[in-house]
């Protein structure tokens, strides 16, 4: 039976590896509707590969170039937070959710309202508002796949078994670009160093939060919502090589764990195949004796500060983590625009966290409130930025 996809997030690193499956499964998928942010082209050209039945562009300005980059296709556009909200509606069976950031809050709350299936790549969605998504997947009916690869091993080892039989859940991850780094190396870094990931191939935004190790942070607290475990059975490790994603370790003291190399196909066509596994075209198989060693590290909070205050964040819950997902973005912008250091990204997040305690400690009832609190955040780190730059 062909089942149709709506593909949030296109034209990202994830979106497009999702492309990649959906044309090798041509017989098995139909593309109802597409998704991107601002690069007209880049959306009109998967359009056209996928002969998707509507694409829509977040930035309003980009609707005539869209049109344009389309003509003769016969496929129908928009632009504009309206046109999302209109590929979103349209009959889907799966919704992957690929937009990066809290973007992706609105089009991934709206997918889920209406019941579909819903394959999460954007964590934001959970680190900002867990608590409301989790609720409303149940009130609506709603499934949702975790397509990250950390979180989809996690839910391929515990297989359903109850959270009573587990121990711990532990991620990995790879160290990054400066896992060997002194912290004086770090701290000097530039943007395009922290970008350059030595196993993954991502968007910019998400290399330098896995420099950072906020990405770990992230996948934490999304970790505690999509499984409904306690924080203080969530862990990190580092493993450079990036073939185990995630593990289970078991209350008998069994570990089971998922091993694949890192390529995102695996976990998109999990998530594709609703559990089961398509094939992959061009995919390399896992050959262990060539690999040789798998090897493990304990993650260094000193050197990598942002991990601890993520892990804090999910400690203290309430709006902690929305704060902390908020005033990182703006300092990841800002440390990718020169404006400030490597650290700085670390010293303006935990600057708003301490700052904004007091102010919002309930989670956020909705998502509406959740990006409220995200403006509100926003709004102060930008302000907080010239006073930080200053200070370092």
């Amino acid at each position: 039976m062909t089942q149709t996809v709506t593909v949030l997030g296109a034209t990202g690193s994830i979106g497009r590896s999702t492309a990649d499956l959906l044309t090798q499964h041509a017989d098995r998928f139909r593309v109802g509707a597409l998704v991107g942010g601002r690069d007209a082209a880049a959306l009109a050209e998967v359009a056209r590969a996928l002969k998707a039945e509507f694409a829509a562009l977040a930035d309003p300005a980009g609707g005539p170039a869209l049109a344009e980059a389309l003509a003769g296709s016969g496929i129908p556009s928009g632009a504009g937070e309206g046109a999302v909200m209109e590929a979103v509606a349209r009959d889907a069976d799966i919704v992957v959710a690929a937009v990066s950031g809290a973007a992706g809050l609105k089009p991934t709350h709206a997918a889920l309202r209406l019941g579909r299936t819903v394959a999460l790549a954007n964590k934001e969605s959970l680190v900002c508002a867990g608590d409301a998504f989790m609720r409303d997947a149940k009130r609506y009916g709603a499934t949702i796949w975790p397509m990250d690869s950390e979180h989809d091993a996690l839910a391929q080892a515990l297989h359903g078994r109850p959270l009573a039989d587990v121990r711990t859940m532990m991620i990995t991850a790879s160290g990054g670009p400066f896992r060997t780094w002194t912290r004086e190396r770090i701290a000097a870094a530039s943007p395009t160093e922290a970008a350059a990931h030595p196993t993954w191939s991502m968007g910019m935004k998400i290399n330098i939060d896995s420099a950072s190790l906020m990405n770990k942070g992230l996948e934490l607290i999304e970790a505690h919502h999509l499984f409904g475990i306690e924080p203080e059975r969530l862990d990190v490790v580092v493993h450079p090589q990036s073939v185990i994603h995630g593990m289970v370790y078991w209350r008998d003291g069994a570990v089971t764990a998922e091993l694949a190399l890192p390529d995102m196909r695996v976990p998109i066509s999990h998530c594709l195949g609703l559990g089961d596994r398509l094939e992959i075209a061009r995919g390399r198989p896992l050959d262990l004796v060539k690999l040789g060693a798998l090897t493990f590290e304990g993650a260094d909070e000193d050197r990598f500060p942002c991990l601890r205050i993520a892990r804090a964040a999910l400690a203290d819950g309430g709006a902690a983590p929305t704060v902390m997902n908020a005033a990182n973005e703006i300092a990841v912008a800002a440390f990718i625009a020169g404006r400030i250091g490597f650290y700085g990204i670390a010293d303006l997040v935990e600057r708003a966290v301490t700052h904004f305690a007091g102010l919002h400690r309930a989670a956020p009832a909705d998502v509406e409130e959740a990006l409220a609190i995200d403006a509100e955040v926003r709004a102060w780190s930008a302000q907080a930025l010239p006073e930080l730059r200053a200070a370092g």
